[in-house]
C-alpha cells in the first residue's frame, strides 16, 4: 500500500453553486485530501525535496477553489484534482472530497460532499502502420500522446517490421509497442487514440486491412474489462509477435492479467509455436 499525506478540512472561502446567490455571496467549502505516494526516501533522509509540500497543495486547492466559478462541487473536484497530479509528481493517485455545509436545502443537514478517486495509470499502447508515410505517422502519433498533458510517455519500443496478421493480402507493417502514464480513464484514452487515428487519415473499411495507423490498448494498469467497444487486455495479444516481441524489450516481466505469464513466458511460448509450424 502507498503512503499517505492527508489535509483535513482545509477551509475555503468561494463561489460555486448552480443558484445566482450562491455565485454572488459566496460560502465556505471544506477539503478533504488523500495524496498517495512513496514517503520513504524523505522520511529516511530528512528531506523535503523528495516529499511533496502539504502547504504548497493547500495553496493550490485555494486557488483552483478561488480563482473559477463552477455551478457542480462535482466540476470544483475533478479540477483541483486534475491539477494536484500536474503540478506535483510523486503524487500518483489522491482522494478528494469537497464538502458544501451551506447547500440551499431547505432541512437540517450537516453537509453534503462529493469524494473522487483520480491518478495515474499504467497503459501499453501497440502502434502499426503499413500505409503511405508510415515512420510519420506513427511518429506523430508518439508525439501526439507525449504533447497531451494528461499523458507520459515512459518508453518506447524499436520498431519493426512484421507480416500483415488476419488472413488480408496486404504490404508488411511497421509495429511497436509504447508504455505510458495516463490521467485518461480506458474509454477516454481510447477516444484520445482514435482522434490520433483519424488524423492519419485512418479509414475503417476491412477488417484487419492495410491503415495509415493503429493504435491499440494493449493492458492499462493490471485491469480485466471488456463491453461493446472495449476489451482489455487487447484480444488475442499473446498470438502476435509484433506486439509480444516489443513488450518484451520494454516491460518483459509484466505480467498478463488473466494468463498470470510475463510477456517473456508468453514470447517464449509463442515463438516455440511459430517454429514448430514452420518445421511443418
Amino acid at each position: 500500500m502507498p503512503d499517505e499525506i492527508r489535509i483535513d478540512n482545509l477551509e475555503v472561502f468561494a463561489n460555486h453553486g448552480v443558484f445566482p446567490e450562491e455565485k454572488a455571496q459566496g460560502q465556505f467549502f471544506y477539503v478533504n485530501a488523500v495524496l498517495y505516494t512513496d514517503l520513504r526516501p524523505s522520511g529516511l533522509k530528512d528531506d523535503l525535496t523528495l516529499s511533496t509540500h502539504y502547504g504548497e497543495v493547500s495553496l493550490l486547492i485555494k486557488k483552483c477553489l478561488t480563482e473559477h466559478t463552477y455551478d457542480l462541487i462535482e466540476t470544483a473536484a475533478e479540477t483541483t484534482a486534475e491539477n494536484i497530479l500536474l503540478a506535483f509528481p510523486l503524487i500518483t493517485s489522491l482522494d478528494l472530497e469537497i464538502r458544501k455545509p451551506h447547500a440551499p436545502i431547505p432541512m437540517c443537514f450537516e453537509s453534503v460532499s462529493v469524494k473522487i478517486h483520480r491518478g495515474w495509470h499504467r497503459a501499453f499502447v501497440a502502434f502499426g502502420s503499413n500505409m503511405g508515410d508510415s515512420k510519420k505517422y506513427i511518429a506523430d502519433a508518439i508525439s501526439g500522446l507525449s504533447g497531451d498533458v494528461h499523458n507520459k510517455v515512459l518508453k518506447v519500443s524499436d520498431s519493426i517490421v512484421t507480416k500483415p496478421y488476419g488472413g488480408v493480402r496486404q504490404d508488411d507493417f511497421i509495429n511497436g509497442v509504447l508504455e505510458m502514464d495516463t490521467l485518461y480513464t480506458p474509454h477516454e484514452l481510447l477516444e484520445a487514440l482514435h482522434k490520433l487515428e483519424k488524423d492519419a487519415g485512418r479509414e475503417r473499411k476491412v477488417h484487419w486491412g492495410p491503415r495509415t495507423l493503429d493504435l491499440d490498448i494493449i493492458f492499462y494498469d493490471k485491469l480485466v474489462y471488456e463491453d461493446e467497444t472495449l476489451l482489455i487486455p487487447h484480444v488475442d495479444m499473446q498470438n502476435r509477435d509484433f506486439v509480444l516481441k516489443p513488450m518484451v524489450q520494454i516491460a518483459p516481466y509484466f505480467r498478463h492479467p488473466v494468463y498470470g505469464k510475463t510477456m517473456t513466458e508468453l514470447w517464449q511460448e509463442l515463438a516455440g509455436s511459430l517454429g514448430d509450424m514452420r518445421e511443418e
